[in-house]
């Protein structure tokens, strides 16, 4: 039961965190920069809607990483 409850979480946090991770403003010279995300970016520093963005995805990705160690160690018992 455990198990299961950890697989689903794991499923919803992976899929929140892709998703929260996709939010986020690009900074670098990447594919942003190329569809004129480099001159918005560039305009205001971090917003507070920028960080709470970054808090809530470091406390998904905790989340997620507690349900990876957790099945692993499930798992090898």
């Amino acid at each position: 039961m455990v198990e299961l409850v950890l697989n689903v979480l794991l499923v919803l946090t992976s899929v929140l965190l892709v998703v929260l991770i996709l939010l986020h403003r690009g900074k670098g010279g990447g594919l942003s920069s190329m569809f004129g995300g480099a001159v918005s970016s560039q305009l205001s520093g971090s917003s507070v809607v920028e960080k709470n963005l970054n808090r809530l995805t470091v406390f998904i990705g905790l989340i997620w990483t507690v349900c990876i160690i957790a099945l692993g160690i499930l798992l090898k018992v």
